[in-house]
């Protein structure tokens, strides 16, 4: 199923847990303003649907649907969540190949002992432990695809905002957002 138009651009950044996959994605969207959804697979799943992650939940529908709402409505889209590539490769390729403008897929590959020494500064840091996130892990869960962007732990948050954006093709109008105008 075709979706959005030719101008609009669909931005997923995965990673596992504490890898600040939530920080650039709201950072993304700040920095562009109006005009651009922010989709949480977290809010979706746990809040939404309070859904454990597992195959045949109903998450990956739910995620799909409001991506391609947004996306039909000439939105610009930030999708950000762990998104397992064993649960939700066939969405995302459904997403990736069925969108009429721009898609692209990052995926941040952060190390375990890098996970837990970022999840330390989070203010979830006291809702799970680190034993927690250890069985969550995924080391290098990329999709493989080759025009997937795979950002090292090396990477800061202002030089991943700012290259995702470019690479993307993000426009970033900067952060007020009572002032910007609405995607046409």
């Amino acid at each position: 199923m075709r979706t959005g138009t030719p101008d609009t651009i669909l931005v997923c950044v995965r990673g596992n847990s504490g890898s600040g996959k939530s920080s650039i994605a709201r950072e993304l969207r700040r920095r562009h303003g109006r005009g651009c959804a922010l989709v949480e697979q977290d809010y979706l799943r746990r809040i939404v649907l309070r859904e454990r992650d597992r195959p045949g939940g109903l998450a990956p529908a739910l995620i799909e649907q409001t991506v391609r709402f947004a996306l039909d409505h000439r939105y610009h889209v930030v999708l950000e969540g762990i998104l397992f590539s064993r649960h939700y490769r066939s969405m995302l390729t459904s997403l990736r190949d069925g969108h009429r403008g721009r898609s692209l897929l990052c995926y941040l590959d952060v190390s375990l002992p890098e996970t837990l020494r970022r999840h330390l500064t989070r203010p979830q840091a006291g809702e799970f432990t680190a034993e927690d996130m250890s069985g969550w892990y995924v080391p290098h869960d990329v999709l493989g695809w080759p025009d997937e962007l795979v950002i090292p732990e090396t990477t800061g948050l202002e030089d991943a905002v700012a290259f995702i954006a470019a690479a993307a093709g993000l426009p970033q109008a900067g952060c007020d957002d009572d002032v910007l105008p609405m995607v046409p």
